[in-house]
C-alpha cells in the first residue's frame, strides 16, 4: 500500500483521558506526514485541543455508544457523511459500536481497520457483524484469544500490536505532597488510572488497611478522576485512613509522578493492555498487578513485578509488604522492568509495527 495516496479517519469514543485516545494521539504522531490526510471523529475532549496542534481535523459526533435510535441513526448520518466529504480510504475504528458503524458507512473499496483494546462477553451477534469486513489489531495476546475463541472471528483476521508509551526524558517536575513525604522517610505505594469500577480501587484501599498495621511508614497515592470519587474518599474516611491516603486527581504527567514513587499498584478487574504498568517499566518502578487478561503480558511474576488474583486485598497487601521490608528485591525488578519495557514496550516499536501494518493493507 502507498501510504502517501491514503486518506485516514480514526473513530474514537471521545478524545478524553484514556488509554485507548493515548493510542490514538500515537497513531496520529506516527502517521501524520506518512499519509495524505489524518481525520478525527469522536465525541469530543480536551485532546481535541491536541489534534489542532497537529494540524488533524477533528468532527465531533455523538457517542457512538449511544444505542437511541435516534442517536444510532445520527452518528450512522454523520460518518458517512464525514466518510464521503473526506474521501476516505481507511476508517479505523477504536471501539465496538464504531466498527459497526464503519461497517454500515463505508462504501465498497474503503479498507476497515479496528484496534480491539478490551477483552468482552457480551454482544457476541453484534461484534462478529461489526468486525465482518474489518482487519483487526488486537492490543494483546489476550484480546486476540477472546476474538478468536469467544467471538469466532477468523484468525488471520487478527493482528497483535502491544501497546507502548514514549520513554520518559524530562526532568523530574517535583510534586509537593510526594516530596514533603519523601522527606519524612515514607514509603510512596500509587495507583492510577480512573476512579471506575474496572480499576478496583476499593481493593487497594483495604489492602492499605491491611499494611498500615505493620507498616506505619507507609502512603497511598490514588492518581486519576471519575465517577467513584465521592465514595472512595468515604470509604478511605470509613477505614480512618485519611492520613495514609493522598488524592492527586487528574494528572497529565503520570510518567513524571511515577517516578517519584516507590512502587505501583494496579488493582483492575479486567484490563486489555494497560498503560500504567507500560508507564511505571519506563521509568524503572515496578508493578504489583492483578492477574488480569494482558496484565499478565506485561508483569512477568517474580521478574519485574508481582501478579496477584483479582479482587485479593489479602494478595495485594502481601505483596506490598514483600517490596517495603526487601528494598533489594525491588531495586532487581525495577532494573528488569526498564529492559523489558525497552525490548517489548517501546514507542519505537509500535511505530515500526504500525508501519509495517498499514503498508501491508491490501488495497480493495
Amino acid at each position: 500500500m502507498v501510504l502517501e495516496k491514503q486518506n485516514i479517519l480514526f473513530i474514537v469514543r471521545t478524545m478524553g483521558l484514556g488509554g485507548t485516545e493515548n493510542v490514538v494521539l500515537q497513531l496520529c504522531e506516527i502517521l501524520a506526514g506518512r499519509v495524505n490526510k489524518i481525520v478525527v471523529c469522536s465525541s469530543g475532549g480536551v485532546h481535541e485541543s491536541k489534534l489542532q496542534t497537529m494540524g488533524i481535523k477533528h468532527y465531533t459526533i455523538q457517542d457512538v455508544a449511544n444505542k437511541n435510535p435516534v442517536s444510532m441513526l445520527r452518528i450512522y448520518s454523520s460518518i458517512k457523511s464525514i466518510i464521503k466529504r473526506e474521501k476516505i480510504t481507511i476508517v479505523h475504528s477504536h471501539h465496538r459500536m464504531a466498527a459497526f458503524y464503519a461497517e454500515l458507512a463505508a462504501p465498497k473499496g474503503v479498507i476497515k481497520v479496528a484496534n480491539a483494546h478490551n477483552t468482552f462477553q457480551d454482544k457476541k451477534k453484534l461484534t462478529q457483524f461489526a468486525y465482518h469486513n474489518t482487519e483487526i489489531i488486537a492490543v494483546g495476546e489476550m484480546v486476540r484469544e477472546n476474538l478468536t475463541d469467544f467471538f469466532k472471528i477468523p484468525e488471520n483476521q487478527v493482528s497483535v500490536i502491544h501497546n507502548a508509551v514514549k520513554p520518559f526524558e524530562g526532568v523530574v517536575q517535583k510534586i509537593s505532597t510526594l516530596d514533603i513525604e519523601k522527606k519524612e522517610g515514607h514509603i510512596l505505594i500509587g495507583n492510577i488510572g480512573r476512579l471506575s469500577e474496572q480499576k478496583g480501587m476499593n481493593y487497594f484501599i483495604d489492602a492499605a488497611e491491611i499494611v498500615t498495621r505493620n507498616h506505619p511508614e507507609a502512603r497511598f497515592v490514588i492518581v486519576g478522576d471519575g465517577e467513584l470519587k465521592d465514595q472512595l474518599h468515604e470509604r478511605v474516611k470509613s477505614k480512618h485512613l485519611q492520613d495514609v491516603f493522598l488524592f492527586l486527581g487528574y494528572r497529565n504527567d503520570i510518567q513524571n509522578v511515577i517516578s517519584q514513587l516507590d512502587f505501583v499498584v494496579l488493582s483492575s478487574l479486567w484490563e486489555g493492555l494497560p498503560l500504567t504498568p507500560i508507564e511505571a517499566y519506563s521509568v524503572g518502578k515496578t508493578v504489583i498487578g492483578t492477574a488480569v487478561d494482558g496484565t499478565q503480558e506485561i508483569i512477568r511474576t517474580g521478574i519485574d513485578g508481582y501478579l496477584v488474583e483479582s479482587k485479593n486485598a489479602t494478595q495485594i497487601a502481601e505483596k506490598i509488604d514483600v517490596l517495603i521490608e526487601y528494598p533489594e528485591v525491588r531495586k532487581k525488578m525495577e532494573a528488569q522492568a526498564i529492559r523489558w519495557y525497552q525490548a517489548e514496550f517501546s514507542f519505537e516499536k509500535l511505530k515500526k509495527s504500525y508501519l509495517h501494518y498499514y503498508e501491508g493493507l491490501r488495497e480493495n
